[in-house]
């Protein structure tokens, strides 16, 4: 009793503590996880030890059972993180994680057991988890491998993964122990679980490789997980006296989160096109901005057209006298009228303050209309708040002739313009 309830199970305590008290971890999620997973196979060791000594009732190993196979959830979550950099816990992760440990992992074991169950002694039940074990330890060691491929190899990927390997051959030492019945509780291959966990945390005191980019369950696996669930229950449709109910639920419970994640990613998705269409506008007129212009001119690359920079002149002593909301209704209204003025495949900007920029296509005789169409809009006084103003504009015209930066051209001709009070300067270099 002292050596397999006492000595052995106090090793799974101590790991525990050497993980909370780890110098190297970067990442307090891959921490927690992994206390977890051994917390939850400690748990299952601790009831199945209690249970040679004294006489628990026939759901004991049930539950020694659930707790042994929550460990892999948490060790999915875990191994990632451990070789990976520290990043912010998300929704999508915790997903994967389920879809793989639950669906790949109880799917793949119940298919398993369906063709080895009476090679297998005790119930159908008792079976089912003697297979999950062996199963999940080949996710684990998947996501070890990859993980230590995707972030380097170092000290503590190698740590991990012989962690990884050896409890992986404990379970099925202890599998085929079980087929053979020729397992005896507390014999000495018992402590390759031990040995595994122990590694495992020391991974944790090891220093992980310095570039530590961010590593999670690849995508792969997660859809093959996927794709097996429907084709199972398309299966299970077609012949549903053949699957016991330790296929079906996971089967049904893996398609569910499959549906919550795909929610999720074309959430995601519409958030970020959100995101990059609001990067590239101007708040306050709805024009694109500055960095849309700039990267519509690098794609301008051997079409015939030209670059504008328009400069409003005389829209200061409006802010001094009127105030600021006055001038910003005055520059949606400029805005509003440059948009009416362009013809269709033009691009207007608002570069900041009072500067717009547009992308006009066409030969030089059109563009230049285009500028002289622009500084007529202007031609007219705005009525803001009962008040009459007039504002006019500065133009920069340069073609798109490859003869130099054209936002810098531009620029100059547009300062040019409002040097001379010429209203338009054409940079034309012939």
């Amino acid at each position: 009793m002292v050596l397999d309830l006492f000595l052995f199970n106090i090793i799974i305590f101590a790991a525990i503590i050497s993980l909370i008290r780890a110098p190297l971890h970067s990442d307090p999620f891959a921490i927690s996880f992994t206390s977890l997973a051994i917390a939850a196979w400690g748990i299952g060791s601790l009831y199945s030890s209690l249970a040679q000594f004294f006489n628990f009732n026939a759901n004991s190993l049930l539950f020694s059972n659930i707790a042994y196979a929550l460990f892999y959830p948490f060790a999915f979550l875990a191994i990632p993180r451990i070789l990976g950099r520290r990043q912010r816990l998300r929704l999508l992760e915790l997903l994967d994680a389920a879809i793989f440990g639950l669906g790949l992992s109880s799917i793949v074991t119940a298919l398993i057991l369906i063709q080895f169950i009476s090679n297998i002694p005790g119930d159908s039940m008792s079976a089912f988890f003697a297979v999950l074990y062996p199963v999940c330890d080949i996710a684990l060691v998947v996501i070890a491998i990859v993980s230590a491929v995707v972030s380097g190899f170092s000290t503590r990927s190698a740590l991990l993964i012989s962690g990884v390997m050896i409890f992986a051959i404990t379970d099925f030492y202890f599998l085929w122990a079980q087929i053979t019945n020729s397992y005896q509780f507390g014999q000495i291959s018992d402590n390759g679980w031990l040995l595994g966990i122990t590694i495992i945390t020391l991974s944790l005191w090891a220093a992980p490789n310095n570039l530590q980019p961010e590593t999670k369950i690849h995508p792969a696996l997660i859809a093959v997980s996927i794709f097996i669930s429907p084709a199972l229950l398309s299966a299970i449709a077609l012949r549903p006296d053949y699957f016991p109910i330790y296929v079906v639920i996971p089967t049904i419970a893996t398609l569910f989160m499959a549906f919550i994640r795909m929610t999720l990613v074309i959430r995601q998705a519409s958030n970020l096109g959100e995101e990059k269409i609001l990067a590239r506008t101007d708040e306050l007129t709805g024009l694109p901005n500055r960095r849309r212009l700039v990267a519509e001119i690098g794609a301008l690359s051997g079409v015939e057209g030209a670059l504008l920079l328009l400069d409003l002149d005389g829209f200061k002593p409006v802010n001094d006298q009127y105030g600021h909301e006055m001038g910003d209704q005055i520059l949606q209204q400029v805005a509003a009228r440059f948009s009416r003025s362009l013809p269709t495949g033009s691009v207007l900007a608002r570069l900041g303050g009072d500067e717009f920029g547009v992308i006009v296509l066409g030969s030089p005789d059109i563009t230049l209309e285009v500028a002289h169409a622009l500084r007529a809009t202007l031609s007219y006084p705005f009525t803001v708040g009962g008040n009459q103003i007039s504002i006019s504009v500065s133009i920069g015209h340069v073609r798109n002739d490859k003869n130099g930066d054209l936002l810098q051209r531009a620029d100059a001709a547009m300062y040019e313009a409002k040097r001379s009070g010429v209203a338009i300067v054409d940079a034309y270099q012939p």
